[in-house]
């Protein structure tokens, strides 16, 4: 997809790709075959490149300071894509700013982990479980991260010897995500918040801009998404994950790349997530984020069970059905559960826009 705003700007992409029918290497005419934790190679892909950017955060980040101290333009870079790598280095700094996070604390043993639910309790009444662990390192999609409803459980997880931080768990009305884009010359752009929508630990739906969210809040949302990539310095995306509160907004996650809660973008925003990645990196101005449509609904496509009709033939009846409907398909190996693209619709009313981008997945990966 970074690809496809890539032509509209006049650009070429070189694609660093562990496998030659990966996702990007389908679609890009320079293809270079290698690990990202491979020094060397990163070393050998970016000669010749005006500017090198990621499209996942699992980069070792000295890798990237070592590139950036060769003279490779590389964004984010490594100062700043530490917070979306590591977990505990993420709450220390937000913490430091006086950035909204939960109660959270490193751990490394099950006896740290029940004196952290007695820190919750005592702050917030109850018993203080569950309590949320995330691996510091590595976890996405609900990977990495376990809810844990005792002291047997989380005896069994230290045990595994995964460094962990744990969290309270936050008593949320749902989730938002805010989405902003930060160039070298330090222009910012923020888009309209969206509602994400979780199921197993994996964003399902996006809601563009988040039903019922009152502009206070709203504003206060890109206002800290804005503070957070000028203060990290940011070069490229900035996702901001929020959890909304009784009492406010609350810092989830961060991801410094185009995102899944910006995908909608493509068609529901005048400038998408990937082309503003790509004016960022290279420093252009930033483009326009406004909406091109009053409600906007953006349904991942999870790979579904083998067997039935191919994706092909549900696409023919689909297209038949919402011809409004816009499909992204990945080339990706179908698992189930795996993100295998992407519905997104337009419309004037939220309710019936949803519910036509959700019936489209479901018809993508069911077949039914």
């Amino acid at each position: 997809m970074t690809h496809q705003a890539a032509i509209a700007l006049g650009q070429s992409l070189r694609v660093l790709s562990e496998k030659p029918d990966d996702s990007a290497a389908l679609v890009a005419a320079d293809v270079r075959i290698g690990t990202h934790t491979d020094l060397a190679a990163l070393r050998e892909f970016a000669k010749g490149c005006e500017a090198v950017t990621f499209d996942h955060e699992h980069v070792p980040t000295a890798h990237i300071a070592a590139l950036a101290a060769e003279g490779v333009k590389i964004y984010p870079g490594a100062e700043a894509i530490l917070f979306a790598q590591d977990k505990q280095q993420m709450r220390e700094r937000l913490a430091a700013m006086g950035a909204p996070v939960p109660l959270w604390r490193a751990v490394s043993s099950a006896a740290d982990i029940s004196d952290f639910a007695s820190t919750v309790a005592q702050a917030r009444g109850g018993t203080g479980w569950p309590v949320v662990a995330k691996a510091v390192r590595g976890g996405y999609d609900g990977r990495g991260v376990w809810m844990l409803g005792g002291l047997e459980a989380a005896s069994d997880l230290v045990s595994t010897g995964t460094p962990l931080i744990v969290e309270e768990k936050v008593p949320l009305r749902r989730e938002l995500a805010a989405l902003v884009a930060r160039s070298p010359f330090g222009q910012v752009a923020a888009y309209p918040v969206v509602e994400t929508v979780q199921q197993d630990g994996i964003c399902v739906e996006v809601l563009a801009p988040a039903p019922g969210l009152a502009e206070e809040l709203a504003v206060e949302a890109q206002q800290l998404a804005i503070d957070l990539a000028n203060e990290l310095g940011v070069v490229g995306l900035l996702a901001v994950e929020l959890f909304e509160t009784d009492n406010g907004i609350v810092v989830n996650e961060l991801a410094m790349r185009p995102h899944n809660s910006g995908h909608w973008t493509i068609e529901g925003a005048r400038t998408s997530q990937f082309e503003q990645h790509l004016r960022a990196v290279l420093d252009y101005p930033m483009g326009e984020t406004s909406l091109t449509a009053p409600a906007v609904v953006m349904a991942n496509v999870l790979g579904g069970e083998p067997g039935g009709m191919s994706i092909d033939e549900r696409l023919h009846h689909l297209f038949a059905e919402d011809p409004g409907a816009r499909v992204h398909l990945y080339g990706k190996q179908v698992r189930p559960g795996r993100k295998i693209g992407h519905v997104t619709v337009l419309g004037d009313d939220m309710t019936s826009v949803r519910a036509r981008a959700v019936r489209a997945a479901r018809w993508l990966q069911e077949g039914s």
